[in-house]
């Protein structure tokens, strides 16, 4: 499809995707700006959940501020950049799905630990071994993201630039096996997140009548749910539409844009007294 194939079909869904994208980059970065600033000034990063929240956030504001060009892009149609930066901002996109979806992951692992086995996972759960995964994380995100931007510039190189975000995710030959590979990644952190929403909720109403405040109990269990909300809406939808080759997944990818807006909510409900200074998480002190 050409440039003008592509503007006549899609000129009257873009104005409506510049609208989007630009509403979630304005409350994205107003929450995930808020929410840094509390957990770096009114927490103390000493806590496994601080610390991946902090990484959580950052990872949100990567994605904040490739927003812009998106929105110039469906505004106007046309990519005014060079093909170098068109990757550069489509790869911000990609760590941010990667890096939240495994962020998400192992906060929920985190709490899982600190429920299940409290006092068995304490040599785990601290906050050097949580900088050190984090760590870890990036240097993932990052070590993906060669097979993909190459691919990516290749594609590029053979399509009209000023497609930019929309062009062909596969070249008439397949999927490609790297699209598979991040797929089952994304399987298996909802696997997992699944595998610790059950374990978590099975160890609460077994010690429901124990003294711990039902309201924690309810906060904990909100924070599983938004993580299984996120993955099943933001991002399982846009890693299926890449297996299954749909050529155009704006609406997919404005699905998964919302995990931006969605992640502050974790925060609220994973740390008690989210506004007030130094206040550990949910659960008690020794946890």
């Amino acid at each position: 499809m050409n440039q003008n194939e592509y503007i006549n079909n899609n000129m009257e869904k873009q104005p409506v995707y510049a609208v989007i994208f630009g509403c979630l980059m304005v409350i994205g970065l107003t929450l995930n700006a808020v929410s840094l600033w509390i957990l770096l000034r009114r927490h103390s990063i000493k806590t496994t959940s601080a610390v991946f929240m902090v990484n959580l956030a950052i990872s949100d504001l990567q994605l904040v501020i490739s927003l812009p060009m998106r929105v110039y892009f469906y505004a106007t149609g046309i990519w005014p950049l060079s093909e170098r930066a068109c990757n550069l901002i489509t790869m911000l996109f990609c760590n941010n799905i990667r890096s939240s979806a495994i962020f998400i992951t192992f906060i929920s692992m985190d709490r899982l630990l600190a429920i299940v086995f409290p006092l068995r996972s304490r040599h785990l759960r601290t906050s050097s071994n949580a900088w050190k995964a984090a760590v870890l994380i990036w240097l993932f995100v990052f070590v993906v993201n060669i097979p993909e931007s190459k691919g990516l510039s290749r594609i590029l190189s053979q399509q009209n630039q000023s497609i930019c975000f929309d062009i062909p995710h596969h070249d008439g030959s397949g999927t490609s096996p790297f699209i598979y590979f991040v797929a089952v990644l994304l399987l298996t952190m909802l696997a997992v997140n699944i595998v610790c929403t059950a374990l978590v909720s099975w160890t609460l109403r077994r010690h429901l009548n124990e003294s711990a405040r039902i309201r924690n109990k309810v906060n904990v269990m909100l924070i599983f749910a938004m993580s299984l909300i996120m993955f099943i809406i933001c991002f399982l939808p846009l890693t299926i539409g890449l297996v299954i080759s749909t050529r155009r997944l704006t609406p997919l990818t404005c699905l998964a844009t919302v995990n931006c807006c969605l992640d502050p909510l974790l925060y609220y409900f994973s740390l008690d007294a989210f506004w007030k200074k130094k206040q550990d998480v949910h659960l008690p002190r020794e946890t």
